[in-house]
């Protein structure tokens, strides 16, 4: 749903990019939060945070390459907000939208550069927001276990996409350089953006659970979970000592595995994607809407299009775009993410990479050791012995 240059005017462009500023601005400060946690957590929690929230960015990057078909002659692909907001947090997650389509309008000419606020808005804000709420009001009122995250994960990025669509139809109205009916837009787009958004829930869900299996710490949405075993002493209830488990899963592991993963799918199977347009592209070609289209600012550039210049062969002409925009999104986020923790905390790392904080009691326990509970609960439930 990358809107060009020329289907929103000038005005409406610039005012989008205003409030996407704002929201980005906002979200900087937010995702200090979520990245270095709570007072008293080690730089050295958030040293190991801040490379995750860029190989979601990177993640993101990568399936945006791979569009899938959804209906004859049109194809959709991953916006990714949802999937951001629940790993990583939904200020962090709007950041990640956000280098992603910095990357694509500068290096490979995908979304206009003047319509780039509006991208931001309608892509990184809309979705993340529609999909948090709804995520986190599901896994408050459903039963707690990873199951649960999972469904709520599906229903948030399928409910997203279409309200991104629906974003797009009210800027639309309120700035389309074409005349065409508001209601015919609405229409086509939600529609169409019904059937991506499944794609979207399908991804989202799978990639949540891949992650909720072998390191349920590190997803920002199911930290809620986690609940301290209760000893009942004296008639009241204290925290219990947390039993020694085995050492969770290195987080460098987990960041190589997914870096693995995103260069296979930008740089391999992104060669099978949907040559069709995708849901934006086909609705304005049907009704006139990219009439005003302009050329886009970066078209000379040696990765337009998502090929390297002077490469003809076309599988490796995309594949190494692919992969030099999965390298470039993942280092241009884990900088700006690095640089966003060091700047809240203002101190060096101290303490050892694998132990977190314990907000509230500023106890130091293992990374992805959870307390009490069983079942199918990354986090498991509260406990209480007598």
């Amino acid at each position: 749903m990358h809107v060009p240059d020329g289907f929103i005017d000038a005005p409406v462009s610039a005012a989008a990019g205003a409030v996407a500023a704002g929201a980005v601005a906002l979200c900087l400060r937010g995702a200090r939060r979520e990245l270095a946690g709570a007072p008293g957590t080690t730089l050295t929690g958030a040293e190991r945070t801040a490379p995750l929230a860029g190989l979601v960015a990177a993640f993101v990057f990568a399936a945006q390459m791979l569009n899938f078909p959804v209906a004859a002659g049109t194809s959709g692909h991953l916006l990714g907000g949802a999937l951001a907001a629940i790993l990583v947090g939904p200020a962090t997650g709007v950041l990640c939208v956000t280098v992603v389509l910095l990357t694509q309008g500068v290096l490979f000419a995908d979304g206009g550069l003047t319509a780039l606020g509006v991208n931001i808005l309608i892509m990184g804000v809309v979705t993340v927001a529609v999909a948090y709420a709804l995520f986190a009001a599901l896994v408050a009122v459903l039963p707690r276990g990873r199951r649960s995250v999972g469904a709520a994960a599906f229903a948030a990025a399928l409910v997203s996409v279409p309200a991104s669509a629906a974003a797009f139809t009210l800027l639309y109205a309120i700035g389309g350089t074409t005349d065409v009916p508001i209601g015919t837009v609405l229409t086509a787009m939600v529609g169409v953006h019904v059937l991506i958004g499944v794609g979207e829930a399908v991804i989202t869900m799978l990639t949540v659970g891949a992650v909720l299996a072998v390191r349920p710490d590190l997803v920002h949405g199911a930290r809620s979970l986690a609940r301290p075993l209760k000893l009942r002493v004296g008639g009241r209830l204290i925290d219990a000592e947390p039993v020694p488990r085995a050492p969770a899963r290195s987080p460098h592991r987990v960041w190589l595995a997914g870096l693995a993963t995103a260069l296979v799918l930008a740089g391999a199977v992104s060669f099978y994607a949907s040559a069709s347009p995708d849901g934006l592209e086909k609705v304005a070609a049907d009704h006139g809407m990219d009439e005003k289209a302009g050329e886009h600012a970066a078209a000379d550039s040696p990765l337009a299009d998502y090929g390297v210049e002077g490469v003809s062969a076309t599988w490796i002409s995309g594949g190494l775009a692919g992969v030099i925009g999965v390298g470039a999104t993942a280092a241009v986020g884990s900088g700006l993410f690095y640089a966003a923790v060091r700047r809240r905390t203002g101190t060096p790392a101290t303490g050892r990479i694998g132990r977190t904080g314990d907000p509230g009691t500023g106890k130091a326990h293992p990374a992805g050791e959870v307390s009490g509970g069983s079942g199918d609960s990354p986090a498991g439930g509260p406990a209480e012995r007598s």
